[in-house]
């Protein structure tokens, strides 16, 4: 019996690959496009001769090649099966009655919130307002708030939030009691990443929780490895204990330990994405589309014309934003990707809006 499923998330190459007998030119998932590094492919294959141990179930190694990249005390940092592992985790050791969320955001909040019974509300991101986060956003936060999730820079957006409002809103949590669930897995790609996490204020506030992954910099979406920053270490243990106890692999800890040395590999992207974001940008403004000016590594946009099947016939898949609450289907995400890649979008896109 064939059944058909709704996806949340883009990166749906499989099923464009069914459904069209070849797989996409993917701009649906926010990816470096410079594939898997030299080096974390060399340890996956390594790793490949011991899968017959389980692995370590505290990572004990990873853990310490984290703390030293990150500067982060090794007890505060847990690691989980991809960042989307944590957020679960946290809603799960937290338990919380009532929770904040921004709209439109990374549907993974909701869902983990909704999984332990908790009523969530949400603070509305306005378009008029280039989707920005402002003080308003201080007044949701009551003392009812059990926890609050903000994406940094938010999905699919690209926007952050200005660092006065953040710490604000780090101290609006901590006088109310609010858990901040700070999520940071795409802030490497931002323009100066170190003067915008707020790793620093971890020792400050201990209703801090920060998530990072591998996923998008080092291009290890399969591989599933994030982890977790924070000082209460408290909290830290119970996330551990609510999930599997072999979350992580060993070849996800192998990978990761190897990925932490691929220096050259993020200079790389970093340039690359610096570069082509707003060259990217300036060519779809150029189309009379309206785009949202992100600072990661995609770009939001909405069109006059539906585009998923016209550049799906082109072999190229798109991020629609219909299922995001706030948003509808004349919003896309698309992912910065290399400049030949990113021509054939543009190209693309000419022919079906002409």
């Amino acid at each position: 019996m064939n059944m058909k499923y709704e996806l949340t998330h883009g990166g749906d190459w499989a099923g464009f690959t069914l459904a069209h007998g070849r797989p996409p030119l993917d701009f649906s998932a926010n990816i470096s496009p410079l594939g898997v590094p030299p080096g974390v492919q060399e340890a996956l294959r390594e790793a490949a001769g011991q899968v017959d141990l389980y692995p370590d179930p505290l990572c004990r190694e990873l853990r310490n090649a984290l703390s030293e990249h990150e500067g982060v005390p090794v007890e505060r940092i847990l690691c989980g099966n991809g960042a989307a592992d944590l957020i679960f985790r946290a809603a799960l050791a937290r338990r919380p009655c009532r929770a904040l969320v921004t709209e439109p955001t990374f549907a993974e909040y909701e869902t983990a919130l909704q999984t332990v019974g908790c009523a969530v509300e949400y603070a509305m991101l306005q378009a008029e307002n280039g989707f920005a986060l402002d003080k308003g956003f201080l007044d949701a936060i009551t003392p009812e708030t059990d926890m609050v999730f903000l994406c940094e820079p938010n999905n699919p957006t690209g926007v952050t939030t200005a660092p006065a409002l953040l710490t604000q809103i780090l101290e609006r949590c901590r006088e109310t009691g609010a858990l901040l669930v700070l999520d940071e897995c795409f802030g490497d790609f931002l323009d100066a990443p170190e003067a915008h996490t707020r790793k620093a204020d971890l020792a400050a506030f201990q209703n801090l929780l920060l998530l990072k992954a591998f996923t998008k910099l080092y291009a290890m979406a399969g591989v599933r490895l994030g982890y977790a920053l924070c000082a209460d270490t408290e909290l830290l243990e119970r996330m551990r204990r609510v999930g599997q106890p072999w979350a992580v692999s060993s070849l996800a800890q192998a990978a990761g330990a190897a990925a932490l040395r691929e220096t050259d590999y993020v200079r790389q992207v970093r340039e690359m994405t610096a570069a082509e974001r707003p060259w990217l940008l300036r060519q779809l403004t150029g189309l009379g589309l309206r785009v949202i000016p992100g600072e990661a590594n995609y770009l939001l946009f909405q069109s006059p014309r539906s585009l998923t099947e016209p550049l799906a016939r082109q072999g190229i898949l798109l991020r629609n934003c219909g299922n995001y609450v706030g948003l509808d289907e004349t919003w896309y995400r698309i992912a910065v990707r290399t400049r030949t890649d990113n021509q054939r979008l543009i190209q693309a896109l000419e022919e079906v809006l002409r």
